[in-house]
């Protein structure tokens, strides 16, 4: 076998597959998910809320069995996938509200609503799918979900996920090193979806809901999360926005996408060019992301 294996961010020795295999041997009657609960246990693999990193671990114990490093006792069954199941809301456009043109001020009381596994959810669901241009994607992984209500009616939905792992100009601007990155990239929110409804014509607003935002996220990822968020990240598609309430909010524009998507191989650019933003949550973001800045 190779002298060292790298499986997200964690460093595996001989040593280490030798003690997956002792595992394995002490355990005969375990399943492979009891095996990996017993892993993350014994290597002490959790999340920042204390939960088993039991994906992550499954996923390593299934690659170095195929691998041929270590011999996994037979699958005794396949769980359903739900993100793979679960189909995307229907587009419903009778949830369209009354036509709502005014001031920010006039606009009265905003109200920012956190619905992730909520009776909200649906509701959220069904407004992007409809109408934001992108449809409605179910997340994987750390994420939150807001719908905004102003004079009783949904104005806006809102969407947070964990960052994308590699992203090169982001990752300039912060200058940290890959093995940083890798240890602190869930510090840091990336906006998936932004929607303000269309219906809904109050000049200022979108700016205005970036900055409440960015007032209420960190703790409300800590409190689900339990860590919080030092930078907020997100890609506008400059064919067809300009950013303009990024940037009347005070975000910073740092560069372009490559084009090549997360998963690419090819190094060849498979899809239009993005523009990032980011917004620094404290002034000192980047010792927080980089203990070793200055």
């Amino acid at each position: 076998m190779p002298e060292s294996i790298c499986y997200r961010g964690r460093q595996l020795e001989t040593t280490d597959i030798e003690f997956i295999k002792g595992l394995i041997a002490q355990n005969p009657r375990a399943s492979r998910r009891q095996l990996s609960a017993k892993l993350c246990e014994a290597w002490h693999w959790v999340q920042a809320n204390g939960q088993l990193r039991d994906m992550v671990c499954r996923s390593l114990m299934l690659q170095l069995h195929r691998a041929g490093l270590i011999e996994l006792p037979a699958k005794r069954f396949s769980p359903r996938n739900n993100v793979v199941e679960r189909r995307a809301p229907t587009p419903d456009p009778q949830l369209q509200g009354p036509p709502l043109e005014c001031s920010l001020r006039e606009l009265g009381d905003i109200e920012f609503q956190q619905v992730r596994r909520t009776e909200g959810e649906s509701l959220f669901g069904r407004l992007v799918q409809t109408y934001h241009y992108l449809g409605y994607t179910r997340p994987v992984g750390a994420h939150l979900k807001y719908v905004v209500y102003a004079c009783g009616q949904p104005i806006a939905c809102l969407a947070w996920s964990s960052a994308p792992r590699h992203l090169g100009c982001r990752d300039r601007f912060i200058g940290w090193s890959q093995t940083v990155r890798r240890q602190n990239i869930h510090f840091i929110a990336y906006n998936t979806r932004f929607l303000i409804l269309p219906w809904v014509k109050v000049a200022h607003l979108g700016s205005h809901l970036l900055g409440r935002m960015a007032r209420q996220l960190s703790t409300d990822w800590q409190q689900l999360y339990h860590h919080p968020i030092y930078l907020l990240e997100t890609f506008v598609d400059p064919q067809r926005f300009a950013g303009t309430c990024y940037r009347a909010s005070n975000w910073i524009y740092v560069g372009l996408s490559t084009g090549l998507g997360k998963n690419d191989h090819t190094r060849k650019q498979n899809r239009s060019l993005k523009a990032l933003w980011v917004y620094p949550l404290s002034a000192d973001f980047r010792r927080k992301l980089n203990p070793a800045h200055e």
